[in-house]
């Protein structure tokens, strides 16, 4: 594949699923080394939760952030050992960021694992179990969700939180809040609007304190330049400084996923070629409702 106009980007939680490594170590057993560093940072087997689960822990925040984390960088080294040049620029979906500064050499390995597993603490901490929601709602505009996120909300936190792609918006807050937002949606006209499995209301006014606790030990992680230009959904601007990169993830914790601003900027940059780069083909189906010229890859194609 001629990368002179490709993008890679990385998916985020809820592409996670018991076995998502099988077919990176069957091509690769190098790819196992990542994994025993990072379970001795972690002090738990990560490979044996994603190989074998059980599904529950898998799903819970702080292990489910190294091991998307994780799978998506085995991914992304196994392409490298096919490709001989880099890509123009590269994205994540949400946690998916954290994964594109660690191909990007912002980051290390160790911090990286180091980074995701906090930040899944943190955010569990933030909210109380069942105290906040998220949903998902297909078939209204970003400007009907934001009208019933602020006529629902009764003084409770409730806000968008990925605008994911044309009509189809999570909204992040307080459960009862989300509850109210669902049954006014569909009154409204929404396709679906349903309750996310998700255990925090992330991107959200919630997450604040765990952005605060966040932003304590980013200080303390060297961040290098970015090798390649890094296009970060909290605004959907092209980054490479480490100082704005920090910056742009904190605020990440508790300001909406601009996903669709995020591929535009790509489509700007002139890139026609995306490759998925992580378990799923979430970001595929996403991308082809904001953007239908790309030619859109999934890992596992350009690895087989």
């Amino acid at each position: 594949m001629d990368n002179s106009n490709l993008a890679i980007v990385f998916p985020g939680q809820g592409s996670q699923t018991i076995g998502m490594m099988d077919s990176f170590i069957k091509l690769d057993s190098k790819v196992k080394d990542i994994f025993n560093i990072s379970s001795k940072i972690l002090g738990y087997d990560i490979l044996e939760i994603i190989t074998d689960g059980p599904q529950e822990k898998l799903n819970s925040t702080e292990v489910t952030q190294p091991a998307i984390l994780l799978t998506s960088y085995a991914a992304w080294l196994l392409w490298k050992m096919k490709s001989n040049s880099n890509p123009i620029a590269l994205a994540g979906h949400s946690l998916g960021e954290y994964t594109a500064l660690l191909c990007a050499g912002v980051i290390s390995l160790e911090d990286a694992v180091h980074l995701v597993s906090e930040r899944g603490k943190y955010m569990q901490q933030a909210v109380p179990t069942d105290v906040g929601a998220m949903a998902a709602v297909l078939g209204l505009n970003d400007k009907q969700i934001e009208k019933i996120c602020a006529e629902v909300s009764e003084g409770e936190v409730l806000s968008a939180a990925n605008y994911n792609s044309p009509k189809q918006i999570v909204v992040s807050g307080h459960k009862s809040a989300v509850t109210r937002l669902i049954e006014i949606s569909k009154k409204s006209g929404a396709k679906r609007a349903i309750l996310l499995p998700v255990s925090v209301p992330s991107h959200c006014a919630l997450m604040k304190d765990a952005a605060e606790n966040f932003s304590a030990l980013v200080d303390q992680i060297e961040f290098k330049t970015a090798e390649i230009p890094i296009v970060q959904n909290v605004d959907a601007k092209m980054k490479t400084k480490p100082e704005q990169i920090k910056l742009a993830l904190i605020k990440q914790l508790y300001e909406p996923v601009r996903w669709v601003e995020t591929i535009e900027a790509i489509h700007k940059l002139r890139a026609t070629k995306i490759i998925e780069c992580g378990p799923g083909k979430v970001l595929t189906g996403l991308i082809k409702r904001i953007e239908n010229s790309f030619e859109l890859f999934s890992i596992d194609d350009e690895l087989s």
